[in-house]
């Protein structure tokens, strides 16, 4: 069992641990923070760029292993970082976030009527433990997007430094068709994987 000792808060009268997120993204911080999680945010010094492995699921990995090699978390708390890359099946092709908003109205251009891969690397760790793993979701664009909506779109800048170039949990959600997979991990996180190795290490609500 788990003991979590340290910059615990009260959610409803439940303690919960205290958490570092490996990361900036307001995204990630605020899933976990939505669900009653207390986190601390620390950005962690990596090249991205630097990473350039093929398979897309070893690409999203490395990185967020990178991330949590980066970030000094401390003996009572414990640590999450992950990273997502957008993965074109058809094609075989991997991106990321857009250069620019001739770019970003490319990417989306190209995205209409397909369907892509989001695929996120997590890992999870304390003192004496870590897990690490991948989950893939799989979201449909709207064929009937016009060019001028993407255009406005993107000119709204909500989106710049998104993975995919669209929030689907705000304005970009007019983009989607559908989603197979978990919806939080479009958003930025694998919420449910990362409950699951919490409560594999002895984490209970209430407890």
């Amino acid at each position: 069992m788990l003991e979590y000792i340290g910059g615990a808060i009260s959610y409803q009268d439940v303690p919960v641990p205290r958490l570092v997120l490996a990361s900036s993204s307001p995204w990630r911080r605020r899933i976990l923070g939505d669900a009653g999680l207390d986190v601390s945010c620390v950005s962690p010094s990596i090249d991205e760029g630097a990473f350039v492995a093929p398979d897309p699921a070893e690409r999203a990995l490395a990185i967020a292993r990178a991330k949590a090699a980066a970030v000094e978390i401390g003996p009572d708390a414990i640590g999450i970082a992950a990273d997502q890359v957008v993965y074109d099946p058809v094609r075989g092709t991997i991106f990321g976030k857009p250069e620019d908003d001739g770019a970003h109205v490319a990417r989306l251009l190209d995205l209409r009527g397909r369907t892509h891969h989001l695929v996120t690397g997590f890992v999870v760790w304390s003192a004496g433990w870590e897990e690490s793993g991948v989950t893939v979701a799989r979201v449909a664009v709207r064929a009937d997007v016009t060019e001028e909506e993407i255009r406005a779109y993107v000119a709204t800048g909500e989106a710049s430094g998104c993975a995919g170039g669209y929030a689907a949990e705000a304005g970009g959600s007019f983009l989607i068709d559908h989603i197979v997979g978990d919806q939080f991990q479009v958003i930025g996180l694998p919420l449910y994987a990362v409950y699951g190795a919490l409560r594999r290490h002895g984490w209970r609500f209430g407890a």
